[in-house]
């Protein structure tokens, strides 16, 4: 790739597409963005880097920022979604060691799970594909399945220092959490002490119409880590969590030398502007919409091809019925000028800029409707 402009993007050969996946959710108001642009540009002519031995401007800015929108009290950045949990998992067990509760140390994660890849990340990650070759993982981390309460009830035990959880798991196949579930993960964190983490990267900053995923399912985490889509493309990650959380991490226990950089910061307050301006949220709620109906008609026309959806907001997967393979499907999409991803459970991922249009979401499904007639 070369170029960018909106939701289309161009190729060394000049071959241009319709990007459906928006680097895999990160491109929320498509590429190359006038407001994300002139705010990176001026910025990188007043102050590119400080570290975070001081202070400066554009993170405090956008830290004020974060907590008003998520209802949380502090904020940590980082460069990733990786080291968001990675620090997410450093607070929790710190947060039980400084009350007192060392034992309390597992970091409990769901089946499905895709943390990062980081080795704590990793080992909160429930793919074994993932950990293939760089083992033995770091002891004190579990798995409970996903969206199954009785079994949340026995594994939240009095030794889990935090439960880790995505609202919706995007690489294990777009799999939406059950608000029960959710619930249930709160209550028993209340009572055991743990603390709980909501991995919103892929499935925050807006992208279920929602700034905060957590909204949409009335459940709020102690803690909740974001990034992807936060600086439109650019490389910056947070950490939030509420204030009580947050003595875990004293000065000097955890840090990042290019976390809450100018530049990103800067691209990222530009982002949060623009998405007041234009009533970003209310517009992803009006293209879900359009978006699953689409979805849902093709699953009816070919159901030999495809199965119904799964999914909320601009973040869903097209399962594909075997011997049909999504891989095959997306190379062929890519071939007529649509750029889809996949995802776990043989799907077919779509996640567009949050600025896409109903006639661009009808070109995309008009390419999945054409591949299903050759099949």
């Amino acid at each position: 790739m070369v170029k960018g402009e909106g939701l289309i993007v161009t190729d060394s050969e000049g071959n241009t597409y319709l990007d459906c996946i928006a680097g895999i959710a990160c491109c929320a108001l498509g590429h190359a963005h006038p407001a994300i642009a002139a705010a990176v540009a001026e910025q990188a002519t007043k102050l590119v880097h400080a570290s975070n031995l001081f202070g400066h401007e554009p993170s405090a800015t956008l830290a004020d920022e974060l907590a008003k929108r998520t209802g949380l009290d502090r904020v940590f950045f980082c460069n990733s979604g990786t080291e968001a949990n990675e620090a997410a998992i450093k607070l929790a067990r710190k947060y039980q060691w400084r009350g007192g509760q060392p034992e309390k140390l597992t970091i409990l994660a769901c089946t499905g799970s895709f943390h990062g890849r980081t080795f704590g990340a990793l080992a909160a990650t429930a793919n074994d594909a993932y950990k293939e070759g760089f083992g033995p993982m770091p002891d004190g981390f579990a798995f409970t399945p996903f969206n199954d309460i009785d079994a949340l009830e026995k594994n939240l035990d009095a030794s889990v220092a935090a439960f880790i959880v995505e609202p919706i798991q995007g690489e294990s196949g777009v799999n939406v959490a059950d608000p029960a579930f959710l619930r249930a993960a709160r209550r028993l964190c209340d009572e055991t002490g743990a603390l709980l983490i909501f991995d919103e990267i892929q499935c925050g900053s807006g992208r279920l119409g929602t700034f905060c995923a957590y909204e949409r399912f009335g459940v709020k985490p102690d803690v909740l880590t974001m990034a992807k889509a936060l600086g439109n493309g650019l490389p910056i990650g947070a950490m939030l969590c509420t204030e009580a959380a947050s003595s875990g991490l004293q000065p000097g226990d955890h840090g990042s030398t290019f976390g809450g950089s100018p530049v990103p910061c800067a691209a990222a307050l530009a982002h949060l502007r623009v998405r007041d301006e234009t009533d970003l949220e209310g517009h992803v709620l009006a293209r879900e919409s359009h978006l699953f109906a689409g979805l849902r008609a093709l699953a009816d026309a070919y159901p030999g091809v495809y199965a119904q959806p799964r999914g909320m907001g601009l973040l869903a997967a097209l399962p594909v019925v075997a011997p049909h393979e999504a891989g095959a499907i997306v190379a062929e999409a890519r071939a007529r000028g649509v750029l889809f991803g996949t995802a776990g459970g043989n799907a077919v991922r779509i996640a567009p800029p949050l600025v896409v249009s109903n006639a661009q979401l009808d070109t995309a499904l008009g390419v999945l409707a054409g591949i299903a007639k050759t099949l």
